[in-house]
């Protein structure tokens, strides 16, 4: 099959396309390298050295004689996305091509402009791409389970069946996200939900948790095929942030009480998932979402852990709980409900020892580069 990874120059895009050239798929890319002009507007890198796209696809043709096909360009450009899915003639579309941080959509009017335009319009345009050439290609969109918030109730996958004034129906699950960024997320999903309907298109919205990790089988093969890691305030996850915080010697950074609870899973699973959406497509005219990932934690059960972990190399981490920048529950129910993918055959990479061990050693080779004026948050969700 073709597979065409929108924004595969991205943290899970990267590993996704090379996942996937190496099962056997013909895989293009299609990214406007924007993720790494905003790390130059916020005047940060990434922990590990990337190289330009075109290197690292060509040493990735070098090791394996897999050819990935680059599209250079802006989906909210709708001439230059069409012409590039008529090109590459997809059977299905892997779309993480969206601005993918809360932090960065709350940092004033423009970046909350900016990411719902880029996200919904980018949306959009695939839909229509998709209804004009490619009708029974399958959308597989990288969704996130902020769309859910913290509901006092279990969170279904994507739907759930209410009973109201004797009358009983099965409505997409309610929305509360917790940030602009999310908020997109949440009007792709209503948009690809009317599409389907409305045209029969077929999509999967994969509910994805916080993902931690950086090396997978094929970005651990070559250092110029590795994957980013992120650390600052803005583009940082939890466990990949607090990892590195332990590796430098920086106190970890706990928002609020820390009883904040996410789903979590391991970039290797993220990968999988890709795949088994893929190899089970929807129907037409269906619009699934699959919850995707592996277990829950709470930030201070993240931050306890790594400290344990860190401790036992000889690290000296402590725990810092800094005033909460973003407003949100601190303590909270939360009962998520992930069976689809399981039940289609993901064997989950559960959080382990090891595993904490190999990424604090990871951020311990690369701490150098850490800038440490990058770590604590500087974007507020209150009105200043």
């Amino acid at each position: 099959m073709k597979v065409l990874v929108i924004g595969g120059d991205g943290y899970c895009g990267w590993a996704t396309a090379l996942y996937l050239s190496n099962k056997g798929y013909e895989v293009g890319i299609l990214d406007n390298l924007s993720r790494r002009y905003w790390d130059s507007q916020l005047g940060v890198d990434t922990l590990t050295p990337i190289a330009p796209i075109q290197k690292r696809i060509q040493r990735w043709k070098d090791l394996t004689g897999n050819n990935i096909d680059l599209f250079v360009g802006d989906i909210t450009d709708y001439s230059f996305l069409s012409q590039a899915i008529r090109q590459f003639e997809p059977g299905a579309i892997v779309h993480f091509g969206e601005q993918r941080s809360a932090p960065y959509s709350m940092i004033d009017r423009e970046h909350a402009v900016f990411t719902q335009v880029n996200n919904v319009v980018g949306t959009l345009n695939i839909l229509y791409a998709m209804k004009e050439d490619f009708p029974d290609c399958h959308l597989v969109k990288l969704g996130t389970m902020g769309e859910y918030g913290t509901p006092n109730i279990d969170i279904e996958e994507g739907y759930i069946t209410i009973e109201h004034n004797g009358r009983k129906d099965t409505l997409p699950y309610p929305k509360q996200p917790g940030s602009f960024y999310h908020l997109s997320k949440v009007h792709d999903s209503h948009n690809i939900h009317f599409a389907c309907k409305i045209w029969g298109l077929r999509a999967t919205d994969l509910n994805q948790g916080v993902v931690y990790g950086v090396l997978t089988d094929e970005t651990g093969m070559d250092e110029m095929l590795i994957n980013r890691l992120d650390y600052d305030g803005v583009f940082g996850t939890a466990l990949n942030r607090f990892c590195i915080q332990a590796a430098i010697g920086h106190p970890l950074t706990v928002y609020g009480k820390g009883g904040q609870t996410r789903g979590f899973l391991d970039i290797r699973d993220t990968v999988r998932c890709i795949e088994i959406a893929i190899n089970n497509p929807a129907e037409s005219g269906k619009f699934r979402v699959f919850n995707q990932f592996t277990e829950l934690f709470s930030i201070e059960d993240l931050a306890l852990m790594v400290k344990k972990a860190g401790n036992s190399l000889g690290l000296n981490v402590e725990i810092n709980h800094l005033e909460n920048p973003r407003i949100e529950l601190e303590e909270h129910y939360f009962n998520a409900k992930n069976t689809n993918l399981l039940d289609l055959g993901l064997q989950p990479h559960y959080l382990s020892d090891s595993l904490l061990d190999s990424l604090l050693n990871f951020a311990e080779k690369y701490k150098d580069r850490v800038d440490q004026e990058q770590i604590l948050p500087k974007v507020s969700w209150r009105r200043s």
